[in-house]
């Protein structure tokens, strides 16, 4: 049998020169077949059309992948200099459906599809390069520079699934057969699915940080769960079993569908599977550049709203209570199957995975895999569990937005990969999510169980997210004001009596500056590096509260819910847009401000220097730019060569006061109210406080 078309990587090993060329050719294969996947767009429009409205056009995820490397290599101090600074900002962020994301068309300028190849090029140089030069000591850890290369070639294995998955819902006349995916030929008919008894027993879930595998960070931890007996359908559900289902009517009976399925039912108008193309000979399934006769027998691809959807429909047929399975019944059922995982396999893959044989589905009975079939490969498996961190769970620092974003009760875990999974996602540890609305290589088993479901944490438990949450909407403590409030009153004051159309909040956190502003100004952006801040200010924005635990001692905690109502700022909410961005390198349609805030930032960025002369820019003659800074300079944030302040020049001290003096004069006036101190308390737990002092400068545009 044919061997997954790229073999997995381990993160140990005998001799570093063979692993470094092991990486190498990893890295150049991955990057190569991601760049065969778009061969299948046949004209300008199929690379510049969106395929669905809630995604980027195809140019977007071509450039993405290879701007990721240059974005995490410099932000963990591996490489100097962008190679294009307009590239990595417009291809940096868009991909999860987030609210943050800027998916308005007017906001672009797409670059030529020959202008992004020639940069791939030259980021594919740049990583060799990298990869002959870093030195390598075994095994790789997640603190490793090299994890940072592995990390990029995960994400681009991604990206290599759900570009596959918009190649597939572009319309056919745009897409034409790429040799290097194939699709299975054999078909037929369905066999008769059944439920077959599961013994109980205990499940353990979670890498170890010693684990010889590359690994996301929501997969190290430890979770340890006692299952009862249980029952589960021998086959994924098939396209012939999910037929009956669309013939009943279940499309339109509102009876079968959750609230949240319901509505997306109804807003989709969906009558079927959305790969399924109804024809006058019959239904046909569209594959990624054809569409051919239903092949009966291979699963059926759906969302998990419509998988649920199914479960209650079957259970009324049947008598017997149906669900998805949870993510640790999926994993009982991984583990008693006898399924070694993935960097064992040789020559023998023992499942439709990592385009071993062929691009698409195939039959369900085609695999066995113990008493079931397909536990692993085929199309994912939708499960019923919310992601959510395991205990001991560690946000890692070079891409803290991949997994706590998505702890938001909104994203599924998906088990098993599909036939294009590569890497990391062929692991049995590996935990990916979406959305449940969200199309991808994925179908569904059902299970009748009485186990209890996991009480997924509805608290934000991410110890930073919560600090600042606390600081910007939280109680007073010695008698020190509200930070993020005092900063935007004190804007707010210097601009009395000038236009306030447009603000921006830079380095906004958790944005309760934005909301502050928004009182006042119609349209007010919020801007920061992290996704995990900008998550909060994006669910105050559309629900009106936000509930989080604050450490008090030890694992004691208390339940904190913030409610804008209850701060005067639910009104004005619908003023505030949330975006996630790189403070120094910012894509051109933020400017034309009347008033900017930067709250205690530019000691925390890698060019200060370049964010200074570049907001200038973005601010209109007579316009406000307030910094607030308590000038910790930390080589940790900013190379010390980058410090603006702090150091003796020319035998002299050399303050960031003098710095930004020297900077911004030419173009700004030093408002005579300023400079000021204003105090700050960061809480940490019931008995440990930061209390700062930060400078404010309020500049004004010449």
């Amino acid at each position: 049998m044919a061997r997954t078309r790229i073999t997995p990587l381990r993160l140990d090993g005998e001799n570093a020169e063979q692993k470094r060329d092991e990486i190498r050719r990893v890295f150049h294969e991955t990057f190569s077949l991601y760049e065969s996947l778009f061969e299948h767009l046949q004209d300008a429009a199929a690379w510049m059309e969106k395929a669905i409205p809630l995604r980027h056009p195809l140019i977007f995820y071509f450039g993405h992948t290879a701007t990721f490397y240059v974005n995490k290599l410099q932000f963990a101090g591996l490489i100097s200099a962008r190679l294009d600074p307009h590239l990595e900002s417009v291809f940096a962020v868009g991909v999860d459906e987030m609210s943050w994301d800027d998916l308005d068309e007017t906001h672009y300028d797409w670059p030529t599809v020959e202008s992004v190849r020639q940069y791939r090029h030259r980021v594919r140089q740049m990583v060799d390069q990298l990869i002959t030069e870093l030195p390598l000591t075994l095994p790789i850890t997640w603190d490793s520079p090299w994890w940072v290369i592995l990390m990029g070639i995960e994400h681009e294995n991604i990206h290599l699934e759900t570009s596959s998955v918009l190649i597939r819902q572009l319309p056919l006349s745009q897409v034409a057969p790429v040799a290097a995916f194939t699709p299975w030929n054999q078909a037929g008919t369905a066999p008769v699915n059944r439920l077959l008894p599961v013994a109980g027993g205990e499940v353990h879930l979670g890498k170890a940080r010693d684990d010889r595998q590359y690994g996301w960070d929501n997969e190290y931890g430890n979770h340890e769960i006692a299952l009862q007996p249980f029952k589960a359908s021998q086959f994924l559900v098939s396209n012939e079993e999910y037929l009956a289902f669309v013939e009943d009517g279940a499309y339109r009976n509102p009876d079968w569908w959750s609230a949240e399925g319901d509505a997306w039912r109804r807003f989709s108008r969906a009558e079927h599977p959305s790969f399924w193309v109804p024809h006058a000979t019959g239904w046909q399934l569209r594959l990624l550049a054809e569409e051919r006769p239903m092949p009966w027998n291979w699963p059926v691809e759906v969302n998990a709203l419509e998988a649920a959807a199914f479960c209650r429909w079957k259970s009324a047929r049947s008598g017997a209570e149906l669900r998805l399975p949870s993510e640790e019944e999926w994993r009982h059922l991984r583990d008693l199957s006898g399924l070694d995982d993935s960097d064992s396999w040789e020559d023998h893959v023992p499942a439709n995975i990592g385009l071993m044989a062929g691009c698409s589905p195939c039959p369900v009975d085609q695999f066995p895999q113990g008493d079931f079939y397909d536990l692993m490969g085929n199309v994912w498996e939708w499960t019923c569990t919310p992601i959510y961190p395991f205990p001991g769970f560690e946000v890692h620092p070079v891409y803290d937005d991949f997994t706590v974003p998505t702890f938001d009760q909104q994203h599924n875990l998906l088990k098993g990969g599909s036939f294009i999974s590569l890497g990391n996602e062929m692991q049995r540890e590996a935990r990916y999510a979406f959305r449940r609305h969200f199309f991808q290589h994925a179908g569904f088993r059902y299970v009748d169980s009485a186990n209890a479901l996991p009480d997924v944490p509805i608290y934000e438990s991410d110890a930073l997210v919560s600090q600042y949450a606390e600081f910007h909407y939280g109680r007073n403590y010695y008698g020190v004001p509200n930070f993020a409030l005092a900063v935007a009153e004190l804007a707010l004051q210097a601009r009395a009596g000038k236009p306030l159309r447009k603000a921006l909040d830079i380095g906004c956190a958790v944005g309760r500056s934005s909301f502050e502003l928004a009182r006042h100004c119609p349209d007010v952006t919020g801007l920061d590096f992290s996704a995990r801040f900008i998550s909060v200010g994006v669910q105050l924005r559309e629900r009106g509260h936000f509930s989080y635990t604050l450490a008090e001692e030890g694992d004691l905690n208390s339940y904190q819910t913030i409610d804008l109502a209850a701060l005067g700022l639910r009104e004005t909410a619908d003023h505030v847009h949330f975006f996630q961005a790189d403070a120094c390198n910012l894509k051109p349609l933020y400017r034309d401000y009347d008033l900017v805030i930067a709250a205690n930032l530019i000691d925390r960025l890698h060019h200060p220097r370049k964010f200074l002369d570049d907001i200038r820019e973005r601010i209109l003659p007579g316009g406000l730019l307030v910094i607030t800074s308590p000038y910790t300079w930390l080589e940790e944030y900013t190379p010390r060569s980058e410090w603006l302040g702090g150091f003796k020049k020319d035998g002299e001290n050399h303050t960031t006061l003098d710095a930004l003096k020297e900077i911004l004069l030419p173009y700004f006036r030093l408002r005579e109210e300023s400079p000021l101190d204003l105090p700050f308390v960061i809480r940490e737990t019931a008995r440990k406080y930061q209390h700062s002092l930060a400078q404010v400068t309020l500049w004004e545009r010449l």
